[in-house]
């Protein structure tokens, strides 16, 4: 218990050095512009300030890591928690070994936020330790999680650079189609941020609303009760022929339909919904603060960034995670989807999209190096390769069932 106590302590610390990381990068990046600075002084001595912390930040998650594995007995990866969590470990990991390739302080200004908002999203998760699942209980739960979630994470910095070159070259002095496809990139990661946010909030307040299906299950006892759904954010939408047993702040709006089988279908749904409506309320309350597009607001922070190494280091960190994910996400979990369900392939949702994430960065490495995709081609696509991860993260975690739905979603 002292363990499990010592790793969340370490993951809480990680997590404040990462926000102020991540503040001191936007630091260091906007008050270069300030009048009576010199600019490369400030960026350096700032951006040089942000690493470090970033640096004692990734210690202190690797104690977690350390702990987390010790106390749990297996690598701290077997549920939505952990895997997020470790996630965004290796996501701060390809930073750090980026930064001291290219000594880039802007990297960080996009890269940190990215793993505070990750680390944020594993928090909505429940973090005990449980015990392993049969399906859990084998060596490849260490070596297919871990490399997936390693491509990942260095594909995550791959997409920040790709969104970087983005907000760089795309104009902003008038609306095109350019423009308003990076609003909206930048839109879906505000409902992750809205989703975290309102998550968080109405776990603290506990105003739960809570639904009896006409479905039942056994009790501790093996008696025969009705099922009951527990909703943490407010009810827009309720579970299908459910009735309320004890409401919550607002009244559902419609049911779930009915093909949306099983008693945490129409919870995701609504977890979905908020998602997307916090997203935007954020977006249109950032709007109206700073009157203009959020890709107007953060170009200036670019000017002087050579576009052209912003292409290079997306390219070079995607060549590197693909494999890595291919091994993880692809190869390894066939062999232990073997040994686990005596089939190589099922077509879960999971695996699925893992396929759909696969094809997709094949198909940019293709189009990059034969058909001289380079540049903005080159950079949406590794901003919508990694938007289709978060789906993968996020959709299908939260509303479709599936075999990998042990992860506490």
């Amino acid at each position: 218990m002292q363990l499990i106590q010592l790793s969340d302590w370490l993951l809480d610390i990680a997590f404040v050095l990462y926000v102020l990381s991540s503040i001191v990068f936007v630091v260091a990046m906007t008050g270069k512009n300030w009048a009576g600075r010199d600019p490369k002084q400030h960026e350096l001595k700032y951006g040089r300030t942000a690493y470090w912390l970033a640096v004692v930040g990734f210690l202190a998650q690797t104690g977690y890591v350390v702990t987390r594995w010790i106390a749990g007995g297996h690598s701290p990866t077997s549920n939505m928690f952990e895997f997020i969590a470790f996630l965004d470990y290796c996501i701060i990991l390809a930073y750090l070994i980026i930064y001291r390739i290219y000594k880039l302080t802007v990297i960080g200004m996009f890269v940190l936020p990215l793993g505070v908002i990750m680390l944020a999203y594993s928090y909505v998760f429940p973090k005990e330790v449980t015990p392993l699942i049969p399906a859990l209980q084998s060596y490849w739960l260490h070596i297919h999680v871990t490399t997936a979630a390693l491509g990942e994470g260095i594909l995550a910095v791959g997409f920040a650079a790709g969104l970087m070159y983005l907000v760089r070259t795309v104009p902003q002095d008038r609306a095109t189609k350019s423009t308003r496809w990076l609003e909206f990139v930048l839109a879906v990661v505000l409902m992750l941020v809205g989703f975290i946010g309102m998550d968080s909030t109405f776990a603290r307040l506990d105003h739960k609303t809570v639904f009896e299906l006409n479905q039942e299950q056994a009790n501790n006892q093996g008696q025969m009760e009705k099922m009951k759904v527990e909703y943490t954010l407010p009810a827009i939408v309720a579970p299908n022929g459910s009735t309320v047993v004890k409401a919550g702040p607002i009244t559902p709006l419609f049911e779930a339909p009915a093909w949306m089988e099983g008693k945490d279908a129409s919870r995701k749904l609504n977890t979905m919904l908020w998602s997307v409506i916090s997203g935007l309320v954020l977006y249109g309350i950032l709007r109206l603060v700073f009157r203009k597009r959020l890709g107007a607001v953060m170009q200036p922070s670019l000017n002087g960034i050579d576009p052209e190494l912003l292409d290079e280091i997306s390219y070079r960190a995607i060549s590197i995670g693909y494999p890595v994910f291919t091994l993880g996400a692809l190869i390894f979990a066939m062999i232990w989807a073997e040994e686990a369900w005596g089939r190589f392939w099922g077509w879960d949702p999971k695996e699925v999209w893992a396929l759909i994430v696969w094809l997709f960065y094949s198909a940019y490495l293709h189009l990059r190096l034969s058909r001289g995709w380079i540049g903005a081609k080159s950079a949406w696509m590794s901003v919508i390769g990694f938007v289709i991860i978060l789906i993968t993260l996020v959709v299908v975690n939260l509303v479709i069932a599936g075999l990998h739905s042990y992860a506490g979603v």
